[in-house]
């Protein structure tokens, strides 16, 4: 596993909040896909919105994307997540289960489309966690 990466939601403007810590940070996006760009159904006003961006400045990496219906609005307290990443499968599903053990399985381990393992859990003293593991593709 690798180190803890916060994950912030914004409620549309991530874009805009990408562009202003490049600046205060000193920092830059190093990659960013908008809903419109990926497989899933979203409405044409969500469309621009950021589904996934990650920023590096120096050390620093955080992650980030815009919400869109039907999750509710980001609040103060709900909108950081911690992001793990990990380099293997039981690695995943040993941390996911033992994480989620008294909590809430907001998107059970599975398969994406953007070619990782992913799910989220709120744990049971109400953080929010999100587990990722890359799949080598096969050659």
């Amino acid at each position: 596993m690798q180190a803890i990466v916060p994950y912030l939601n914004f409620n549309g403007n991530a874009a805009e909040a990408l562009e202003f810590y490049s600046k205060a940070l000193e920092g830059s996006v190093a990659f960013s896909q908008t809903f419109g760009e990926s497989p899933m159904p979203v409405s044409e006003e969500h469309k621009n919105r950021i589904m996934h961006a990650t920023f590096k400045a120096g050390d620093l990496i955080f992650m980030c994307s815009d919400i869109v219906e039907p999750v509710p609005p980001a609040t103060a307290g709900t909108n950081v997540s911690f992001s793990l990443n990990f380099d293997n499968v039981e690695s995943i599903d040993k941390t996911f289960n033992a994480l989620s053990e008294g909590g809430n399985v907001t998107m059970p381990l599975q398969d994406t489309f953007w070619g990782a393992r992913f799910g989220m859990i709120t744990d049971k003293y109400g953080f929010h966690w999100m587990f990722n593991h890359d799949i080598k593709k096969q050659d």
